[in-house]
């Protein structure tokens, strides 16, 4: 059950008290594709500009994503400078951002891949979004994510790209702000109004809680001790999540229980190394030996 991803591409130029390292290979539907890959045939949909680093290009094939889809265009690729305090690694300090070819971006596929049966429209703008979406013929689990910068300069959009999606991840912060509501049980309520059938918030070292209109349930998150680059670790949950669910070709409590798990875990190798220098070595063993780990935390 193939999958198809819309998002950025980019250079992430990223501080840590770990180091700083330039030029790395980042954006939402590159992390993505990374852990879901593990599971499914993924199909990346994006734009990049002329200077893109071509090792980029051919490590996302060797990776077996399908780049078809993947402009490349005359301008500059979209580059993220970011920085994280010791003190709080749960948040990004965006020091400046570089739009470039992503400014009048309009998503293209092949005809192939518009009868894909499963969509995930990881986080950009959310008038490209839906775009992507009038592309597609009638795909059967569409997943969404967004961040605080749509939700303040384009909450309509938002919302009405809400009522066409059946999956809605987003953080704690993101949640409360949408639907202004602390507690997070009411505020996936909220959501769920809205539209969205399943609702996961992510709650970074917290854990996550899902939630839809038959049950709900809560996990907490994988300890990890040297927590080096958080960039790209809900990307990389979500890739975990919608990747397992595409494979099971199903969705049900036990299916997402497990993509749950699954993505929680997958999200714990992304911040222990920068940019992808964890992500790109997973493997299913791998996976399965720290999920295992983490699921005895739950159920000793």
């Amino acid at each position: 059950m193939s999958l198809l991803v819309l998002g950025t591409v980019a250079l992430d130029n990223i501080r840590t008290s770990r180091g700083h390292h330039r030029a790395l290979l980042g954006g939402s539907a590159a992390h993505f594709s990374m852990s879901a890959r593990l599971f499914t045939k993924v199909h990346l949909v994006g734009i990049i500009g002329e200077d893109f680093p071509p090792k980029h290009i051919q490590f996302l094939r060797r990776k077996g994503i399908d780049i078809t889809s993947l402009i490349v265009r005359k301008g500059k690729s979209f580059q993220w400078h970011g920085e994280y305090k010791e003190h709080d690694l749960n948040t990004a300090i965006t020091l400046a951002t570089e739009i470039g070819v992503l400014l009048n971006y309009r998503p293209q596929i092949a005809f192939h891949q518009r009868r894909l049966p499963n969509v995930f429209l990881a986080n950009i703008d959310p008038d490209i979004q839906l775009q992507l979406l009038r592309l597609m013929d009638k795909p059967k689990l569409i997943g969404l994510d967004s961040m605080n910068l749509w939700i303040a300069r384009k909450k309509k959009a938002l919302r009405i790209l809400m009522t066409k999606i059946n999956l809605f991840v987003l953080n704690d912060g993101e949640a409360r702000q949408l639907v202004g509501e602390t507690n997070l049980i009411k505020a996936a309520k909220a959501l769920r109004k809205i539209g969205p059938q399943l609702i996961v918030i992510k709650k970074g070292e917290h854990g996550v809680l899902f939630y839809c209109d038959r049950f709900m349930f809560t996990f907490p998150a994988y300890p990890v001790e040297h927590v080096v680059d958080p960039t790209g670790a809900g990307d990389t949950f979500a890739g975990g999540l919608m990747g397992y669910l595409s494979k099971a070709g199903k969705v049900n409590e036990a299916t997402l229980r497990r993509a749950v798990i699954y993505a929680t875990t997958m999200a714990s190798f992304n911040v222990e190394g920068f940019g992808m220098a964890k992500t790109a070595e997973m493997t299913l063993p791998k996976v399965h030996a720290r999920m295992k780990k983490l699921v005895k935390f739950i159920t000793p």
